[in-house]
């Protein structure tokens, strides 16, 4: 609900000839999310920013202050136009479609493991490193300007001996998506494979992604994708994923588009 909340104002003051840009604060916990889901629902080059804190402002070495001025710093920056969605913390320019919080703890939590950092903010001064090349903001299909719910997608933990109660408790309380965060190349083992195949066939889109923190997942590996009819995630991670297909489930698409939207 804050997200839709969030993006519908962002879209709304997006046109304001004495709007320049954005700069959202958030947690950390849940900043990948909101991140994702705002580079897929803006519409407008108008730079978005999110930045957070690790530590209080109460402790010893804060870094929300700096994270906040360097924050400002990106959303004012021309160069920062048109890179979709933005998050600046710990001095380092992240895209939303690549990052992930890697630390419970630490500073430095949030990575771009699979593609890299944007770019570099310093005291207010930018050094931009690269363009993301996934479809976002403007480029981006979804309109949620007369959606007030998203469809529900729950997210399935893989383990070794693994049973297939989660996936069938998920479809028996009305998931229309379900997220595998599977073992290595998105996998599953055969009690789960059995229960997400049987979804499938009840209308339910199975989507699989790792629990592993880097990688892609790609389609008929160990898995025969076109069989189950499942879709792979390629990158992205299940929290995620979550996002894109709860998105796309908001009109009706064959399997063949929603794979694509997961690589393009």
């Amino acid at each position: 609900d804050i997200m839709l909340k969030l993006a519908k104002r962002i879209n709304e003051l997006m046109s304001k000839p004495d709007v320049d840009g954005f700069v959202i604060t958030h947690g950390t916990d849940t900043m990948e999310e909101t991140a994702f889901f705002l580079n897929l629902v803006v519409k407008g080059e108008k730079p978005v920013v999110m930045v957070g804190s690790m530590r209080p402002s109460t402790a010893v070495s804060a870094d929300g202050p700096l994270n906040l001025y360097n924050a400002v710093g990106v959303a004012i920056d021309p160069q920062a136009k048109s890179r979709g969605v933005l998050v600046v913390m710990n001095d380092w320019i992240h895209a939303a479609h690549s990052l992930t919080k890697t630390s419970t703890t630490a500073i430095q939590t949030f990575m771009s493991p699979v593609r890299g950092i944007v770019g570099v903010a310093s005291y207010g001064k930018n050094d931009f490193y690269n363009i993301p090349q996934w479809k976002h903001t403007t480029a981006s299909e979804f309109d949620i300007r007369s959606v007030d719910k998203l469809p529900r997608v729950d997210i399935v933990y893989a383990c070794a001996d693994m049973p297939r109660d989660l996936i069938d408790a998920s479809v028996a309380n009305g998931a229309k998506g379900i997220v595998v965060a599977g073992v290595g190349n998105g996998n599953m083992n055969k009690a789960s494979l059995e229960a997400a195949t049987s979804a499938v066939k009840k209308g339910v889109v199975v989507v699989r992604s790792t629990r592993v923190a880097t990688g892609t997942v790609g389609r008929n590996v160990e898995v025969n994708d076109d069989e189950s009819g499942f879709i792979a995630s390629d990158e992205l991670n299940p929290q995620k994923s979550r996002i894109l297909l709860s998105l796309a489930l908001l009109k009706q698409r064959s399997r063949t588009e929603i794979q694509n939207l997961f690589t393009t």
